[in-house]
């Protein structure tokens, strides 16, 4: 019985024996040395990945611009007369438009609890009712018997066909007198300047 385990036990040990002399010899063969067994690179999805990303940034950009441009054709501020805006009050009733007309002598009133102004501007043949909620209108903003005086507003077209300002321009018909200080009016009379007049004539305030 230990006969037969000696026999194993050698048989064992030279198979060992074996495959390190064979891994020594196959180090050491010059032929073997250097050779460099090709390894197939892993498979990655990244190429599939830089597509759905640039597809993402493409649909983000144009919802952006898409939104951009629709925010600035909802806020864009029309410019037209009294009489285009009337004929056009069923497109515009609503919408944020700047208004230009002549102010119609006699119709400018003020309420002050609470402040408001109205008055009727023209242009044309057309008549447009103005209310403007504010208690302070520009110094060159008067209702003069000759009339001429040129009025622009902002604001947006009630369905009642009233307009409600929240801006008021006036242009000055008059012209100042530099030798004087005085405001010539369309009539040929005479006035002193407010300080909004002397400040565009490019005056000191007195």
């Amino acid at each position: 019985m230990a006969k037969n385990l000696d026999q194993e036990l050698e048989k064992a040990l030279a198979a060992t024996d074996g495959e390190a002399a064979s891994r020594d010899a196959a180090a050491n063969d010059p032929s073997v040395q250097g050779t460099v067994v090709p390894v197939a690179p892993p498979r990655t999805d990244r190429g599939s990945r830089n597509l759905g990303l640039l597809a993402g940034l493409l649909v983000v950009a144009g919802a952006v611009v898409g939104g951009a441009l629709f925010g600035f054709k909802e806020a864009a501020i029309y410019a037209l007369p009294a009489d285009q805006l009337m004929s056009r009050s069923g497109e515009l009733t609503g919408r944020r438009v700047r208004v230009e007309g002549e102010l119609v002598p006699g119709t400018l009133a003020k309420r002050d609890e609470p402040c408001e102004f109205r008055f009727r501007m023209r242009a044309g043949e057309a008549e447009l009712p103005v209310r403007y909620p504010q208690c302070v209108v520009p110094d060159t903003f008067r209702d003069r018997p000759e009339g001429g005086v040129q009025v622009t507003v902002e604001g947006t077209l009630e369905k009642g066909g009233e307009f409600k300002a929240t801006l008021v321009m006036a242009k000055c018909t008059s012209k100042y007198d530099a030798e004087t200080g005085e405001m010539i009016e369309p009539d040929g009379s005479r006035r002193k300047a407010t300080p909004s007049e002397l400040e565009a004539a490019g005056q000191p305030i007195r």
